[in-house]
Formats: C-alpha cells, structure tokens, sequence
C-alpha cells in the first residue's frame, strides 16, 4: 500500500509500475490521488460507487474533493485499471479487478459484488450455439458478455 498522508510529490510506489504505466500510456498523470483511489479500489471485496470511494479515501488524503475522485475514477477507467458498471437504478460502482468474472447485486441495497464461479469463456455459446453467428449476421460484432445476478437478502 501506498502511504500517501506523507507523501508530497505525487509517486506512485506499491502496483507502481502498473498503475504508472498503465496512466501515462493513456495519457494520464500519476499522482497520489489517484494512487489513493485505485488502493483502495483494489483493496476492497465490493464494488463502491464514487461517494464511497471519497468517503473512505478521505481518510488518508483528507482534503481531496469529490469531483478529484470522479477525476481519477475516470483517469483510472480510460487507462483500463478499472471498470464502471452502470445500471438503470442507481449510480455507477467501480471494479478494479480486470480478471473476466461475474457479478450479483442486491435491488434492496444497490451493493454489487464478484459472484464466486469460474468464469466461463464459452458460456455465451452454451446459451446459444448460433447467437454470435446471428449477430454477426446482423453487422454486429460480439467482443464479450457480462452475467450479473440480481436479487435481494433474506432478512433474518
């Protein structure tokens, strides 16, 4: 983890590399705040939305502003370090692991999390053999799938 409450000049140390590189190649600066967001994007099991992401980091780096966060949100999403899903009700939630995997969510809370299956590469095509084919057909080209399961917890 970085330990930005001491940091002045903006490096990027832990994921360093990675998360340098993978801004500048996108034509973003690393700095702490975004470095700050992207740990703690990394380092939690959900998937927080932007206020989340700002009340949490915060904590560490108490005078960065909402609008910084939704700055390196969108820094971290346009360099491919994190995903923004989006839904119909509610507001966008951000996921920073980039492995293919599925998601639920919970209509009562919003809170979305990484379902725990392997993920499948073929499962579009156990759906249905001739999808990809038919919307191709169309001029549509597949380039992926999601799987989002939707519920709500059981109250005790």
């Amino acid at each position: 983890m970085i330990d930005l409450a001491n940091e002045q000049t903006a490096p990027c140390f832990s994921g360093a590399d990675r998360l340098r590189g993978a801004l500048e190649q996108a034509g973003w600066r690393c700095t702490r705040q975004r470095a700050g967001v992207f740990n703690y994007l990394c380092s939690v099991e959900s998937h927080p939305t932007a206020e989340e992401v700002y009340l949490a980091v915060r904590r560490r780096l108490p005078k960065i502003s909402l609008a910084t966060v939704y700055k390196a949100l969108e820094a971290l999403v346009d360099s491919h370090l994190a995903d923004k899903l989006t839904s119909g009700d509610g507001p966008a939630r951000y996921d920073c692991h980039n492995d293919a995997h599925y998601h639920f969510h919970c209509l009562d809370s919003g809170d979305v999390h990484d379902l725990p299956v392997p993920y499948d590469p073929h499962l579009i095509d156990k759906l249905d053999p001739d999808i990809v084919e038919s919307l191709r057909r169309q001029n549509f080209h597949v380039t992926g799938y999601r799987l989002e399961v939707f519920g709500h917890f059981k109250s005790k």
